[in-house]
């Protein structure tokens, strides 16, 4: 009865603070007893207890008067806490219990949730991950560490995250009591931010520097947030000098994250940082083939053309998320319709993806390419530096970017530092000229142009 009356409070709750929040904050709490106005609850953390009381004490409390009980007060206790009733358990059951903690690590942390999906068997290896899967792969394995922290970066879609979840899989399978805290550089600083809040510094830092291992996903949110990333270098310190294992993402190089601290950049450094480059044709076919195989065994009914897979490997190179939207999309189309899945039906159902998936290149994608072709950061190339080291590079890119882009020139000028139009004119004559009289200028502009329409 009183799960049932906890269920109906917690839907309450839910819908005053929002989604987010409670996964973070109320499911990893179990209600324990309702004893007269009392409310008691059973909770990972002193932390998780602490905050959620103060927080949204309020909201549950209103929760049990909408159902007529009159709680007036919360208790929290965590599983670590000697209570009367642990003590007169009988031994089998408190065996039950401690098996069910070491098979259930994920509810000693606040973590984000893992995607059951997003393990080491399901991805799909090719050459542009290749060594970010082998780096994931011996992080997981565990025992001594040889880099840290792991530091992958690529663009949306790219299997960064998909890689952390598997290294928290394969890590919880390998070592079950192994405290495993996944979560987004978002999470961690409205973490820090409450704990600053509520004065509970010393829960925050005991919550992470007690980790096996952290991971942290897109830490570049944290750029420009001075008092964040300073608790973020001080954990990280923390958690290297006890020989913890720290896994980061992001969508650039640590160097290339504007707004991060020169010290943060460092030791982002420090360990093995893997560029998750885009896919190729043969990945992207390797991953439609992986996913078609799962389709066609949720859709028996459904018959795929030869060579749809391929022309949809050819087409849609985006990313990842979407080539494995646009095929579920496929299949659900046509086993509501009752059709094949030929090239009509592919141009009938995924038009919009065909349109928006046609070849485009960016401005940051030809900066990212030719800073890597000459050995520099894209930050250089944004940057005021006007040596020639740096500056012909840069002419070069606003060249393609003009050529390869339908940017205004103002829009292309703003995009390296916030020069002006005329900057981008003279450097779109300039690459002209010099291709005219320096073979070498020529043929690295058309090396250039034909890797990024690759």
């Amino acid at each position: 009865m009183e799960k049932d009356e906890w269920s109906k409070v917690k839907e309450f709750v839910k819908s005053n603070i929002g989604e987010s929040a409670h996964t973070n904050w109320i499911q990893p709490i179990e209600l324990k007893e309702i004893k007269g106005t009392v409310a008691k609850f059973k909770v990972p953390t002193r932390f998780i207890g602490t905050w959620v009381h103060r927080n949204y004490g309020d909201h549950i409390i209103q929760g049990f008067k909408n159902l007529k009980l009159s709680i007036s007060r919360l208790e929290f206790v965590t599983s670590s806490d000697k209570t009367s009733a642990q003590s007169k358990g009988s031994e089998k059951s408190i065996s039950k219990k401690s098996d069910q903690r070491t098979e259930d690590t994920q509810l000693d942390l606040p973590s984000s949730p893992l995607d059951a999906r997003f393990t080491f068997d399901k991805f799909v290896v090719g050459k542009p991950n290749e060594l970010a899967h082998a780096a994931a792969k011996r992080v997981s394995d565990g025992g001594k560490v040889t880099f840290n922290p792991l530091f992958l970066y690529g663009g949306v879609g790219l299997g960064k995250t998909h890689l952390m979840h598997s290294i928290a899989w394969a890590t919880k399978e390998k070592n079950k009591k192994a405290r495993i805290l996944y979560l987004s550089a978002e999470q961690f600083m409205y973490r820090f931010v409450q704990a600053l809040r509520f004065k509970d510094m010393h829960g925050f830092k005991k919550l992470f520097r007690s980790v096996d291992v952290l991971m942290v996903d897109d830490v570049q949110f944290i750029a420009g947030k001075e008092s964040t990333q300073d608790e973020f270098f001080h954990t990280f310190n923390a958690l290297i000098e006890q020989g913890k294992q720290i896994v980061i993402s992001a969508d650039r190089a640590p160097g290339e994250i504007d707004g991060l601290e020169e010290r943060i950049k460092s030791r982002l450094a420090w360990g093995l940082v893997v560029d998750v480059h885009p896919t190729d044709y043969e990945l992207r076919l390797g991953i439609l083939q992986a996913k078609a195989e799962i389709q066609m065994e949720l859709n028996r009914d459904v018959k795929i053309d030869e060579g749809i897979l391929e022309y949809l490997a050819h087409k849609i190179s985006s990313n990842v998320r979407v080539l494995e939207g646009a095929l579920t999309r496929l299949f659900a189309f046509a086993s509501l319709v009752g059709k094949e899945i030929n090239i009509d039906l592919v141009q009938e159902c995924l038009s919009d993806i065909l349109r928006t998936s046609e070849r485009k290149v960016t401005i940051e994608e030809i900066i990212r390419k030719v800073a890597e072709h000459y050995n520099l950061r894209m930050s250089d190339l944004i940057s005021a530096r006007r040596a020639r080291v740096v500056a012909r590079p840069r002419q070069i890119a606003m060249f393609l970017s003009k050529s390869l882009t339908s940017k205004s020139l103002p829009e292309i000028g703003r995009k390296f530092g916030g020069r002006d139009h005329t900057t981008v004119i003279h450097a779109v004559k300039k690459v002209e000229e010099l291709k005219l009289v320096d073979v070498q200028v020529a043929d690295e502009v058309e090396i250039l142009r034909r890797t990024l329409e690759a």
